[in-house]
């Protein structure tokens, strides 16, 4: 394993892992979640490296585009990298309707936030006013052509939650479906929610992005 390669000069013996997206409000929930670990996680907005090309994400879920997504960087920038994606799954709608790993892809046209906004709460409005719904989550690790480390289990899922037709005032960018996202047990919006309890719904999701890089990474 080349890991060493990638580890810091300043004696922390944190290990640099590249995470393979530009996106920076996932940069920062990947980092707010693994924060306890020796991993320094730093972006392609920080390499500043001018080849890299878009990535295109053509699997059929979300496993699949992060490892499209995984072995396109490692191959182009030859150090430890690790990407994510995730699918969303709305209850009550079936084949092509089902978002998946196209959340922001609708009939060719790739959405910005505010048409996402719009997009989804349309959707929401002719299932009732709102609808149930989940994200499916999918890490892949590559430290070398060798070591290649793939999860997309339960416990990197989110909770179930509620699409509403109804947008919250607030935004988030890159995460702009928190708008219109419900906490079913509490029956707030997210964006209403208290840290504390935010962080409590979190915790699940966290751990088993912890323990997949404890049993890759730290073992």
């Amino acid at each position: 394993m080349n890991i060493e390669a990638f580890i810091r000069e300043d004696g922390l013996n944190m290990i640099k892992l590249l995470y393979g997206t530009s996106n920076s409000a996932k940069i920062q929930h990947m980092k707010r979640m693994i924060d306890k670990l020796e991993i320094e996680v730093v972006s392609l907005n920080d390499i500043g490296n001018p080849a890299i090309k878009q990535i295109s994400e053509i699997g059929n879920d979300p496993l699949e585009n992060a490892r499209i997504k995984a072995m396109s960087y490692y191959r182009e920038l030859k150090i430890p990298v690790f990407s994510c994606d995730s699918g969303l799954y709305v209850e009550g709608l079936e084949g092509k309707k089902q978002p998946g790993v196209h959340v922001r892809r609708v009939d060719g046209k790739e959405l910005n936030d505010n048409e996402m906004i719009e997009y989804y709460t349309k959707l929401a409005a002719e299932l009732g006013g709102a609808a149930k719904a989940k994200y499916k989550n999918a890490i892949c690790l590559v430290i070398d052509e060798e070591n290649i480390f793939e999860y997309d289990g339960e416990d990197i899922a989110s909770e179930e939650l509620l699409i509403t037709s109804k947008p919250h005032y607030k935004r988030i960018n890159g995460f702009p479906l928190d708008s219109i996202s419900i906490e079913i047990e509490s029956g707030q919006y997210y964006m209403d929610i208290d840290e504390k309890i935010d962080c409590n719904n979190e915790y699940k999701m966290a751990k088993g992005f912890r323990d997949f890089f404890l049993r890759n990474v730290l073992k």
